[in-house]
């Protein structure tokens, strides 16, 4: 079946088929939603020879992103989002000719990596994402006690002040903080402009029994260092206030986030913190100490990789170990990668090389998207989803893509 994917050129019948994918309340915002989310020129749209009349087959949009990756360099990567195949085009090709023509556009463009949140963890590993980040949603009682003796000097000279998401300013504000920080963060990703009056624009429906979203920041001699975006929901029971406060995003450094944390477990009438976004190796873990110091620890996917062109992407990031092995990459949805690489590593510096060399290690493309921000994948090799010639070679891979701290995750898009 031949199908037609393209750029959109009509808003309107975008958004109608975005509304009946994802079957959600509908309102007046969505175009405005739409418009802040998506650039006009990364939209697109997949249309089958038997298709629905009056809407796509499928949608996708892209947005303009930035990831931090090892060693604290700051690459575009394409935000792929707005995802979706109309119910009655469904288990035609129309997902695939999506993908594979995103993978084309993003290639052609020079961006060497992709990345998403995916909706069902099922759909886009056959596609050649990895899962490379992990997220911790982590629940904590009013007063907590946070220990962490070596940074009381440093928190003391932090000051933090509330604000609502939404006044003149603030979203500059907060993305200037973000990008400032992100090196030292690696999987932090980083939005346009419009991605952040996105993150602030809410609509009667969202309000609806809510107060507006708010954001707590950090201060050090009148500087941002930090942020928080949160709301708090109003609750009593038995006669005593137990209201709770859920915060997204965290985005700070150490001193900066022990401030934050402090603030929200002291918010008045509050008896709850739910951190919906908390990295797998977040000091928070440490600071009260350990799992069971939380009243509530769920782990979730954050952030999936895709290396569009191997080539490109391996020298763009740093690299704790060095290697030097051959790996016979495959790669259904973008074959200019498939085949074997020599991907080496040392001092750091990446170079990946076509070999004609025999492979010592055979493995999807997806497993160096996994590995890419510093995710561990050595379990791969166990788990049979890597084959190994030469012992120990899939090991030397592991190592160096591997960083000492794991990657954070990054707020939905």
């Amino acid at each position: 079946m031949s199908i037609d994917v393209r750029p959109s050129a009509d808003a309107a019948a975008y958004l109608a088929t975005d509304q009946l994918i994802w079957f959600g309340e509908t309102s007046d915002a969505d175009a405005e939603h739409m418009r802040l989310g998506l650039p006009e020129d990364q939209r697109f749209v997949a249309d089958a020879p038997d298709g629905p009349e009056d809407l796509h087959s499928g949608i996708y949009g892209v947005r303009p992103m930035e990831v931090a990756l090892p060693g604290g360099s700051v690459v575009p990567v394409a935000g792929l989002t707005w995802v979706g195949v109309h119910p009655d085009a469904r288990r035609r090709g129309v997902l695939t000719a999506m993908m594979t023509d995103h993978l084309a556009r993003t290639r052609a463009a020079g961006t060497a990596l992709s990345v998403l949140h995916a909706s069902e963890p099922g759909i886009y590993g056959r596609f050649g994402y990895g899962t490379a980040v992990l997220t911790h949603q982590v629940t904590l009682g009013r007063g907590t006690t946070f220990t962490a003796p070596e940074l009381e000097g440093e928190v003391a000279r932090i000051s933090t002040h509330l604000a609502t998401m939404a006044d003149p300013g603030v979203t500059e504000r907060m993305r200037a903080c973000h990008l400032a920080l992100a090196g030292d963060l690696p999987g932090t990703i980083v939005g346009s402009p419009d991605f952040y009056s996105l993150l602030a624009l809410e609509t009667p429906e969202t309000l609806r029994g809510k107060e507006p979203r708010r954001i707590l920041f950090a201060r050090r001699e009148g500087e941002d260092v930090g942020w928080v975006g949160l709301r708090r929901e109003h609750k009593w029971s038995n006669a005593r206030p137990s209201g709770s406060v859920t915060a997204g995003l965290l985005c700070a450094g150490p001193s900066a986030r022990l401030a934050l944390l402090r603030r929200l477990v002291d918010v008045d009438l509050t008896g709850s913190v739910k951190l919906e976004n908390i990295g797998v190796d977040d000091p928070v873990h440490a600071w009260v100490g350990g799992p069971r110091g939380t009243g509530d620890l769920q782990t979730w996917d954050s952030t999936w990789v895709r290396l569009v062109d191997v080539g490109a992407a391996w020298s763009l990031r740093h690299y704790e170990d060095d290697c030097d092995v051959v790996v016979e990459v495959a790669d259904r949805h973008a074959p200019w990668n498939a085949g074997r690489w020599r991907l080496s590593a040392s001092s750091g510096t990446g170079t990946a090389t076509r070999t004609d060399a025999e492979a010592d290690v055979d493995l999807d493309v997806a497993v160096l998207g996994a590995g890419f921000l510093g995710h561990p994948v050595g379990g791969r090799l166990r788990a049979g989803l890597v084959r190994e010639h030469r012992p120990g070679a899939y090991a030397r891979l592991a190592r160096s893509m591997r960083t000492l701290v794991a990657p954070e995750p990054s707020i939905g898009f």
